[in-house]
């Protein structure tokens, strides 16, 4: 395998490399293993993975493809993409860990230990139930990239409204 390089010049052209014990257990060294397992058995490569997720109710049947194209994974399964992103850290080592790091302009860096991000995604979760929404609704978040725009879109995954994001330079490029 070549050498990985870095064509950047605010980095000086250097090439960094993760420490060995991520790079040892990186699924990336098993990929063309695992694409030949997806493309040979989907179902059973696709049960396996799910089976690293917390269900509140294990599904029935990994893929139905009756209706092509409209295919249904993990049908009579339940879960919630939020609950397994952030609650089921909460009782590990992880929830220490920093689950989010945005850096904005010009050099702003705000960082979420997993608590942290959890916190503020029940937070803001409870703000949208006292104004009513409520699972299934439809939730349009207006703000640029910055952590309250996860924030938002992970509480109303949480309870289980509907997101759409408008990015704000979407106006500014169309006017003029």
């Amino acid at each position: 395998m070549d050498e990985p390089t870095v064509n950047d010049e605010r980095l000086g052209n250097e090439v960094y490399y993760p420490p060995s014990n991520i790079t040892e257990s990186a699924h990336v060294q098993e990929y063309e293993a695992q694409y030949e397992r997806s493309i040979e058995d989907p179902e059973t490569f696709w049960a396996e993975r799910a089976e690293e997720l917390e269900w509140y109710q294990k599904w029935d049947k990994v893929l139905d493809d009756s209706n092509p194209p409209f295919f249904k994974w993990y049908v009579g399964g339940k879960t919630n993409i939020v609950h397994n992103a952030l609650d089921r850290h909460m009782k590990t080592y992880r929830k220490n860990k920093l689950a989010l790091i945005w850096e904005g302009e010009p050099c702003d860096t705000r960082t979420y230990s997993y608590f942290a991000l959890n916190r503020e995604v029940c937070k803001f979760s409870n703000v949208l139930r006292s104004m009513g929404v409520s699972k299934g609704d439809i939730v349009t978040i207006y703000l640029p990239r910055i952590p309250e725009q996860i924030i938002a879109m992970l509480s109303c995954a949480k309870i289980g409204a509907v997101h759409s994001v408008v990015y704000g330079w979407f106006q500014r490029r169309s006017a003029g």
